[in-house]
């Protein structure tokens, strides 16, 4: 069993900067990404990772201002977020899939089968 936790969510004005963090427990060494779900909105991909690292992929709408990374030493994954706009404003979750193999990444929510509680992200204007 998987357990993700993820922090440093909270409030920035736009332009700001922010670092998410997802620690996982148990099993970890996994392919992994974040999603993010905004009220009236469905959850949205953000940016996934390989279980080496050697794989990312962002959705076009974060490319250039976010990026994703991993240390397998700490089981962490982060999601660094510059030049934040109001419309980045959700609940971002992190998500590890089992059944990747070692170089793969997915945008596909329903192929991760372990979800953490989600982070809120507010971008002020």
């Amino acid at each position: 069993q998987v357990q993700l936790v993820e922090s440093g969510g909270g409030l920035v004005q736009a332009g700001g900067s922010l670092r998410l963090s997802c620690v996982a427990s148990g099993r970890s060494f996994y392919a992994m990404g974040w999603f993010r779900q905004a009220p009236g909105k469905e959850r949205e991909f953000v940016a996934a990772i390989s279980k080496n690292g050697g794989t990312r992929d962002l959705a076009d709408s974060v490319k250039g201002r976010f990026t994703i990374s991993r240390d397998n030493a700490k089981d962490t994954m982060y999601l660094q977020m510059n030049s934040l706009k109001p419309e980045d404003t959700a609940v971002y979750s992190c998500a590890a899939d089992s059944r990747r193999r070692v170089w793969d990444t997915s945008r596909n929510f329903y192929t991760y089968n372990y979800w953490g509680q989600g982070t809120q992200v507010t971008v002020s204007s």
